[in-house]
């Protein structure tokens, strides 16, 4: 802003010296002030400084952070629909909330993030403080929250290693909580890269090894597998016991919920803790209204200040004066109309909105009453071309809506169903509830359908049986195609190439599946 102002002072100077005489330049110019106009660049120029110190929003913290000492931890939580068998009452998964839940108010320094996991693991919640916020988020977690089932705790391992820091590495563990039916071979692989950045898994098993059936939430019947026999899941312990073996790290079987959190918090606590700043409870005062208000008042000045003559303020006020003046009229013409409309006296209403029309052509109230007007007096094109404008015209979303349904109706009583199904389905977009909307949008397709089935039935007969039977028995004489059994080098060339590059396409599709993790067989 000050380059382009000194430009303009350049550019002054050089159309006076351009204009003539200085002497005569200055008397024809005596009632501009050079100084006005430099004092009216400077408080914009403070008020723009002021605008963006407002915006950067200068804070002075009032509460330090707090010192706090603990770990790292990443609860992964299972919650396939192998989970709500019921051999652990009233479910595995009922259990495994209690669980974390508990250790989550026993260790309130630790830093915790959670992911759930099925077919695919999905982040609930990165590593933080916040633990009223993961009790939320351990409300919610159930297999109605993930879109895909079966069980990947591979991906889950994987997904909880990328949370961790690599700067250290220690005080890092994940508690690992499931009932182990893994439908994927690369946990343990995927335990041993953790134990490589100091990470320890503790594993916690829910449920038994002979197995208990699963409830479909669904039916409320017996979950059974794609050939019809009931699913029996079963607790898989030698997995959950290989994976915390890798990292140093321990197993639990479920057994009660003060049992398991007891022991989980103590093999915890046993790995130490570090010290960290927790932000959370740091306090702030923040200073951009002072500058913003700063920003206003200099604007406001440099607006007061004069820079030419009176006379542009004056004509100025004049335009304003006329412009406001005509509104008004407009007005006094729309309530006129309503005065007459109340009446039922429809053809007046109309007369008075289009003459306010006239002297307020962007008027989007006096669009849309002259509408209802000419609707209630059958004019219905002129009513739907009146609510097309109007709609055009207002900026308001409900009033919009209002003006394309009434649009949608005076063109769907001239039978212009195109026109009307378009207008009603723009009034949907603004407002999805309208129920009336809705049901003249169906009504409307209904009368489309049966007019398209109308001009169906018109069309011109099939020709006559003797015709059509002489072109059957010409297209019978007509010799089949034979067969060839031979092929030319060329086509056995383009044969050979087709199936070398269907051979290089399933050879990629297998790579990419050792890479990509795939939708599970099993939904459960």
């Amino acid at each position: 802003m000050a380059i382009l102002f000194y430009t303009v002072l350049r550019w002054k100077k050089r159309v006076t010296a351009r204009i003539g005489d200085p002497p005569l330049v200055q008397q024809l110019t005596s009632n501009y002030s050079p100084r006005k106009f430099t004092v009216k660049f400077v408080l914009l120029l403070l008020a723009l400084a002021l605008i963006i110190l407002g915006l950067a929003n200068l804070q002075r913290k009032t509460q330090s952070t707090v010192s706090r000492n603990g770990l790292d931890i990443m609860i992964l939580l299972d919650v396939s629909n192998s989970m709500l068998a019921a051999d652990l009452q009233p479910s595995r998964l009922a259990r495994a909330k209690q669980v974390i839940s508990r250790l989550l108010d026993d260790m309130p320094d630790d830093r915790v993030g959670m992911i759930i996991f099925a077919g695919h693991a999905y982040l609930q919640m990165p590593l933080s403080t916040d633990h009223a916020a993961a009790k939320m988020y351990l409300d919610a977690a159930g297999p109605q929250a993930v879109p895909t089932q079966g069980t990947n705790i591979g991906e889950a391992l994987q997904m909880a290693q990328q949370m961790f820091s690599n700067k250290e590495k220690k005080y890092k563990a994940v508690v690992l909580i499931t009932d182990g039916e893994d439908h994927d071979e690369s946990a343990p692989k995927i335990a041993g890269q953790l134990h490589d950045m100091g990470v320890v898994v503790h594993t916690i098993g829910l449920g038994s090894p002979t197995g208990a059936f699963i409830i479909d939430p669904t039916t409320g019947e017996q979950k059974k597998d794609a050939e019809g026999n009931v699913v029996v899941s079963k607790l898989n312990q030698p997995l959950l016991q290989d994976i915390a073996s890798k990292t140093e790290g321990t197993y639990q079987l479920y057994e009660n919920t003060d049992a398991v959190a007891s022991n989980l918090e103590k093999s915890l606590s046993e790995m130490g803790s570090q010290s960290y700043e927790d932000d959370n409870y740091a306090q702030y005062q923040s200073y951009f209204f002072w500058f913003l208000l700063g920003g206003l008042i200099l604007v406001l000045a440099e607006w007061c200040i004069p820079e030419r003559r009176r006379a542009v303020l004056t004509l100025a006020g004049v335009v304003l004066l006329s412009l406001g003046t005509s509104a008004q009229k407009a007005n006094n013409l729309i309530r006129k109309g309503n005065d007459a409309y109340n009446k039922q006296q429809f053809d007046q209403a109309a007369t008075d909105y289009q003459n306010a029309l006239a002297k307020e052509p962007s008027s989007d109230v006096g669009q849309y009453n002259l509408g209802n007007a000419l609707y209630k007096g059958k004019k219905l094109d002129e009513a739907a071309s009146a609510y097309d404008k109007a709609s055009k015209a207002s900026v308001d979303k409900a009033f919009q809506q209002k003006a394309y349904y009434n649009e949608g109706v005076a063109l769907q009583q001239q039978q212009k169903l195109p026109e009307a199904i378009e207008a009603y389905k723009k009034a949907l977009k603004l407002n999805p509830s309208d129920q009336d909307a809705r049901f003249n949008l169906q009504k409307a397709l209904e009368q489309q359908r049966q007019q398209q089935q109308q001009q169906q039935q018109k069309q011109p007969p099939p020709p006559p049986k003797n015709k059509q039977k002489q072109q059957n028995q010409k297209q019978q004489q007509q010799p089949p195609p034979q067969p060839q059994n031979k092929l030319n080098r060329q086509q056995a060339e383009q044969l050979l190439n087709a199936m070398e590059q269907r051979e290089k396409e399933l050879h990629d599709k297998m790579e990419k599946a050792h890479s990509t993790p795939q939708q599970p067989d099993k939904d459960w």
